[in-house]
């Protein structure tokens, strides 16, 4: 789940540097629409390459289960697993019900923010498109080493609510400090603010967050319903934050997406840590390490005695 929240961020990446590099601002209609094309036939190009890939080296499913919770789907006969039933089951479980929406609300702002950056970095600096690429390429890469401290900070404590909540805050702290140097007037300080953006670093955490949460059951069940909170949240913002900055300007739009990463901070505080899959993976652990019984370690008794009796433990001692 980490490689994909990685490679997602890289695609994003990406996407922030190429395209202000294959389609310079020119006044020409002609020569806009000729760059757009190649940007789009390269496009469809990879995404060919990658389709063929896909058709051709991608298995149904692995050798073995990547996870406990796939090879508890696999042991049962397959009529008894019902992907409706699993995410009725999900939404009822009141933590991820909360993390859902607390992920919905933080990948939705930089859903936003990635979207209408290129348009509030132009407006405070005119001809600036490149720039504007790369600030959004730094604020990934911020994120993605961000997601690389986490993931081995957790794999070391197991502290996920503590680790998800620091991590919000400082999603909050690193937009509110863009949100009130963007207007300053000198670019760099705007590249600076952008490093210290961990929007991207809580996508993996999110998962597996709730892949803790919602045990046994499907990691991909999870994951499917805390992408579909990010869209629709996604899709809310980006609309708002764009009228907002029509009537208001960029600073009233980037102060409406704070609002929400306060709300989503103060709502992960209200998560429970119920790690089922770090229980049942002690659980196993102490089974494991019990003894086996052994006859052969048993005391011995004559018939008709029992290891209790007082005659036992006469005879016992008067050999």
């Amino acid at each position: 789940m980490c490689c994909h929240c990685r490679s997602l961020s890289l695609g994003i990446a990406v996407g922030f540097l190429v395209p202000p590099v294959l389609v310079p601002n020119v006044e020409d209609v002609e020569k806009l629409a000729y760059h757009i094309s190649i940007m789009f036939f390269a496009t469809a190009g990879v995404a060919t390459a990658l389709f063929i890939l896909v058709v051709l080296v991608f298995k149904d499913k692995p050798p073995y289960p990547p996870s406990r919770a796939q090879a508890l789907i696999r042991s049962r006969p397959t009529e008894e697993y019902s992907y409706v039933q699993s995410i009725l089951c999900l939404l009822r479980n009141g933590n991820f019900l909360l993390l859902m929406v607390t992920y919905g609300l933080n990948t939705g702002c930089f859903y936003a923010l990635s979207t209408l950056l290129n348009r509030m970095v132009i407006h405070h600096y005119p001809g600036e498109e490149v720039n504007a690429g790369r600030i959004g390429l730094t604020i990934i890469l911020s994120g993605m080493v961000g997601a690389l401290i986490s993931g081995i900070w957790l794999d070391r404590t197991k502290t996920y609510k503590q680790t998800t909540l620091v991590v919000y805050i400082m999603s909050l702290v690193g937009m509110i400090a863009y949100t009130f140097t963007l207007s300053l007037g000198y670019l760099w300080v705007v590249f600076v603010t952008a490093g210290m953006f961990f929007m991207t670093g809580y996508l993996p955490l999110g998962f597996e967050f709730a892949a803790e949460l919602t045990y046994p059951e499907s990691e991909g069940t999870s994951s499917g319903l805390l992408n579909v909170s990010a869209q629709i949240f996604g899709i809310a913002f980006t609309i708002s934050q764009g009228q907002i900055m029509d009537c208001f300007g960029t600073k009233a739009g980037n102060l409406f997406l704070c609002s929400f990463l306060l709300l989503g901070t103060v709502m992960t505080a209200f998560v429970k840590a119920d790690l089922r899959r770090q229980q049942a993976n002690l659980d196993k652990e102490q089974t494991v390490s019990k003894p086996p019984f052994s006859p052969c370690c048993a005391p011995a008794f004559s018939s008709g005695q029992h290891p209790t009796s007082p005659l036992s433990r006469n005879g016992a001692g008067s050999s």
